[in-house]
């Protein structure tokens, strides 16, 4: 049972999740910083604060928080910004740069085509 535990730790699969999670980890702090401290300090220039979250509905007495809802949708739509812009289009180009220019080969005849050629080939015979 140990042997197969430690057969299982050292897949080389689990290796390279454990490694993405990792890094994927850090990466998620990055974006965030690059969204709280960069991105929504845009956002308050033309609204005067980087937050909406003294935006608050009463409503019977009970209070509405809509401004902090506002704030993560809006950080929200920052993260998919940030990632679409740093990570989607220069992988993309990178990939299209890297592409080969060969024309694929063109795919062979298929089986029907192969069994129709056969049959054809053993009636003149």
């Amino acid at each position: 049972m140990v042997q197969e535990f430690r057969d299982f730790i050292a897949k080389g699969n689990m290796i390279d999740i454990a490694v993405g999670f990792i890094m994927g980890a850090a990466f998620t702090a990055v974006v965030n910083a690059l969204v709280e401290n960069v991105l929504m300090p845009i956002i308050a220039i033309p609204f005067g604060e980087p937050s909406f979250d003294a935006i608050i509905w009463t409503v019977n007495g009970s209070e509405i928080l809509i401004g902090s809802f506002l704030t993560a949708l809006v950080a929200f739509l920052l993260v998919a910004l940030a990632v679409f812009l740093f990570i989607v289009k220069p992988y993309n180009a990178y990939r299209d740069r890297t592409a080969s220019d060969e024309p694929e080969e063109e795919a062979g005849p298929t089986e029907l085509e192969l069994l129709t050629q056969i049959r054809d080939e053993l009636r003149r015979s």
